[in-house]
Parts: structure tokens; C-alpha cells; sequence
């Protein structure tokens, strides 16, 4: 048996970034090419909270927020970084880095057709 057609999250954004949300916490921003594919993996629930701390290897509690943006067609995710920033051990001290697991993130394309 094979695995189902995926298409990676950055065919599907024009932007995947990260930055600080104050020195204990980071904030990715995904926002998406178009209102219909927003619209389709919003309803979809194929991106949660909990694959989200997956990729980033926390507990799920650590998502303090997930926020589906529609007028931006953008979802907003804020998570508590493991720590702090500028603190011994951080490697990010702007957070502008930490967007990176999300770039190898698949999802079904199922999820997108009609």
C-alpha cells in the first residue's frame, strides 16, 4: 500500500515566518496563498495545536495560542520557547529562525480538492 498524495505547507503559503513574542515565547505566522485554500485546511483540522507541538518536539500546553486569522487568510500560533531568550543555551535570540519545522510540514492533497 502507498502513502497518499502529500503537498508541502510552503506550496500552499507565501509566508512562514517566526519572531519573539517577548522573551519567553515565539509566534509563527503561516498565511496562505488564497482564501480557499486557508478556508480548506482551516475546516479541515488537519493543522492542530497538537501536531504543531509534535514538530516542535513540546507538550501540547506549550501552544498558548492558535489563532485561524481570516481576514488575513493566516494562522497565528504563539509557543513557549524552551528558553528564554539571550538566555545560556538559547540559539535564537530573535526567534526569527524558529519557523523551520514548519518547511518540511506534508499534508494530504486530498485536503484541498473538491
Amino acid at each position: 500500500m502507498t502513502a497518499p498524495p502529500t503537498v508541502n505547507l510552503r506550496s500552499l503559503a507565501t509566508v512562514i515566518r517566526s519572531k519573539n513574542a517577548g522573551p519567553f515565547r515565539f509566534t509563527l505566522d503561516i498565511l496562505f496563498r488564497d482564501a480557499e485554500t486557508y478556508r480548506r485546511l482551516k475546516t479541515s483540522g488537519a493543522i492542530t495545536p497538537e501536531l504543531i507541538a509534535g514538530l516542535y518536539r513540546l507538550p501540547a500546553d506549550r501552544v498558548t495560542d492558535f489563532v485561524w486569522f481570516d481576514p488575513g487568510r493566516a494562522l497565528k500560533i504563539t509557543l513557549v520557547r524552551p528558553v528564554s531568550s539571550g538566555a545560556p543555551g538559547d540559539t535564537d535570540v530573535y526567534g526569527a529562525q524558529q519557523h523551520a519545522p514548519l518547511l518540511g510540514l506534508e499534508l494530504p492533497t486530498e485536503l484541498l480538492a473538491d
